[in-house]
């Protein structure tokens, strides 16, 4: 038997219209006790809490000075940098992919390393203000290996549909075949071989400057040539 919801009557009469009043009194007085002892507490505890809260701002501000000087750090010591083909040669895949990263940053570009199995031809990324977003992909092999067209092929393939650049470079410390570096530079897929590797790494010749790269079109002249 499903029991009846309770519902609250209207006092009936003068007496309980007087003890609903003294009720309703009792809980406002209790209300306003509760309030003043909260008030009181609070105001012997504020000393406590600026001290709290200072303490905390302190440890958030040295946190954040910390950060950027490792950041500065960081940035000195990239802007120095220089990889000759020795340490390249020595390297394995993926120190050479954090490599490359290093590189692209030392040039100016924000850039991060994705290579990983199922990267669909992306090793590395980097973006730019003016020259917009880059994909290396990463051929670490012995001093006589070769890079084919497939490769070439494949970048051409991901970079801009998948990860949306448009700017492919295929980066190797070896060479590439003739018809690797004729497809590439009829389709516009950068190659690095293993004199440009040692003109950027060890040389200090930006990347950009290297390949000459082209600035990205401004979005208003590519409306105005779309119109």
């Amino acid at each position: 038997m499903a029991r009846r919801a309770l519902r609250l009557r209207k006092p009936r009469g003068s007496g309980e219209q007087a003890a609903a009043a003294v009720v309703a009194c009792a809980a406002l007085l209790l209300l306003a006790r509760m309030a003043m002892a909260a008030w009181h507490a609070a105001t012997r505890a504020w000393p406590w809490l600026a001290a709290f809260i200072a303490a905390a701002a302190v440890v958030g501000v040295w946190r954040m000075l910390r950060a950027a000087r490792a950041r500065r750090v960081r940035a000195q010591t990239l802007a120095r940098l220089r990889l000759t083909l020795a340490e390249i040669d020595a390297m394995d895949d993926v120190a050479f992919e954090f490599a490359l990263r290093d590189l692209l940053i030392r040039d100016g570009w924000t850039a991060h390393r994705v290579g990983q199995q199922g990267d669909q031809a992306a090793d590395v990324i980097g973006q730019d203000r003016q020259r917009g977003r880059i994909v290396l992909q990463a051929k670490h092999t012995k001093v006589a290996g070769k890079v084919g067209s497939s490769v070439m092929y494949q970048v051409k393939g991901t970079a801009g549909p998948v990860h949306g650049a448009n700017i492919a470079v295929v980066v190797t410390n070896g060479s590439f075949t003739r018809d690797a570096r004729a497809w590439g530079e009829r389709h516009h897929v950068y190659w690095v071989d293993r004199d440009r590797l040692r003109r950027w790494a060890e040389h200090s010749t930006p990347l950009q400057d290297l390949l000459r790269l082209p600035n990205r079109p401004a979005r208003r002249a590519a409306f105005r040539r779309a119109a």
